[in-house]
């Protein structure tokens, strides 16, 4: 059955030229299309949207797949397998249907005579502008077997970073969760109750209770909707600044200052950086191109402000380590590490070093962070319902003495 693909591309004489055609496949098209005298730039179907194949097709590809992907392809190059060949093979055995999509677009582009890094730049969201960038090095220099296992691994460290953060945050989330839905429970449904059967008894009740019970009346009356709406409404609120880049930059200037989070973040963030320049500058990526990168996908406002700073000043001639020490986001061991590693002329192993250092600090916050949380949170969550007890029981240890 044939389709409809809208198309841009260059004729024999260099000019722009668009238009539709009807064909059973992206590859057919392309081959009209040549026939005519046209290089095409762009082919996609008409009733494509930005994007749409990827959600239509199975949602956002994960880092595994990429992993994956990358080093299969990788494994091919160095084999001698054609481009071309490799990615209509891996289009086919990909398990992710989104990745798959995507793969074959690159192909039809990489058919089409643009480079590889070229097309892959066309999908951001699946392939970022490190990946694209270290690929456009690798293939510059003739090597993109080696530079694809480099990527393959820089992710899959990345991925288990990713990771041991998330777990440092999952488990405190979800006792807090267990704690305030536990609560809210014995609030809203088991102290009305109580509060019913001591109205009906008279007297005044001890303080704890009539302050619990207020409570409870407040979160089972519109006190309660109300409260919901402001977290709600607050959680909105700071969803929507954080899409600004003032707002980002102020939440993640506080993240920073946090206790007992801000250094797990600070970690987090030297790791990356070293372990994302590291990567690039062992992969032949100009140092400039290599700084703008790690800024962009550093993930934190504050360290994104202060690497393009760093990269200022190095365009300016200045070396890496004295303006990275004025940023006040590196610790000073960092700062002199990078100072070495730039007079000997081995940056990308210090920089590797710095970022398999930082990923055991990370390890060990994790670790301490979890083992020092667990009871004061058990603390939290055992003191607030032994308190809630205590306060419903105090009127009835009362009557039992008055009794006796």
């Amino acid at each position: 059955m044939a389709s409809t693909y809208k198309w841009t591309g260059r004729t024999v004489r260099g000019a722009v030229q668009s238009g539709e055609i009807s064909a059973a496949s992206r590859e057919e098209a392309t081959t009209l299309l040549r026939r005519q005298g046209v290089i095409p730039t762009e082919l996609k179907l008409k009733d494509d949207k930005p994007f749409g194949g990827l959600f239509a097709m199975g949602g956002k590809v994960k880092d595994k797949d990429i992993v994956v992907f990358t080093r299969q392809f990788a494994t091919m190059i160095d084999a001698g397998l054609p481009l071309v060949q490799a990615l209509e093979i891996l289009s086919k055995q990909t398990e992710s249907p989104a990745l798959a999509a995507v793969i074959g677009k690159v192909k039809s582009d990489v058919e089409a005579g643009a480079t590889y890094a070229d097309a892959l730049k066309k999908h951001p969201r699946v392939f970022d502008d490190l990946y694209s960038n270290m690929v456009a090095a690798g293939e510059a220099g003739g090597i993109l077997d080696t530079i694809l296992n480099r990527l393959a691994g820089y992710i899959e460290k990345s991925m288990k970073l990713k990771k041991k953060v998330k777990g440092a945050l999952t488990y405190p989330a979800v006792i807090v969760t267990v704690a305030g839905s536990v609560i809210s429970v014995i609030m809203i449904y088991v102290i009305p109750i109580f509060a019913s059967m001591f109205s009906n008894m008279g007297g005044v009740l001890p303080a704890p209770t009539r302050a619990v019970m207020a409570m409870s009346s407040f979160l089972a009356g519109p006190g309660g909707l109300s409260l919901l709406v402001g977290i709600f409404g607050t959680i909105t609120g700071i969803k929507q600044a954080r899409k600004t880049d003032k707002g980002k930059f102020i939440f993640d200037t506080i993240a920073l200052k946090m206790p007992i989070f801000g250094m797990l973040i600070r970690k987090v963030a030297v790791a990356k950086f070293t372990r994302t320049l590291g990567t690039l500058v062992s992969s032949g990526v100009p140092i400039l191109d290599g700084l703008d990168i790690c800024a962009k996908t550093s993930g934190n406002k504050v360290v994104e402000r202060g690497v393009q700073e760093v990269r200022k000043a190095v365009a300016e001639g200045k070396t890496i380590a004295e303006p990275l020490m004025k940023t006040g986001v590196f610790p000073p061991m960092v700062n002199q590490m990078i100072s070495v590693g730039e007079a000997t002329g081995a940056l990308d192993a210090m920089l590797s070093k710095i970022a398999d250092f930082y990923d055991d600090e990370v390890d060990n916050a994790v670790a301490n962070m979890t083992a020092m949380m667990e009871p004061l949170l058990m603390v939290f969550l055992g003191g607030s319902v032994g308190f809630i007890v205590v306060a419903m029981y105090l009127p009835i240890f009362r009557m039992i003495t008055l009794i006796k």
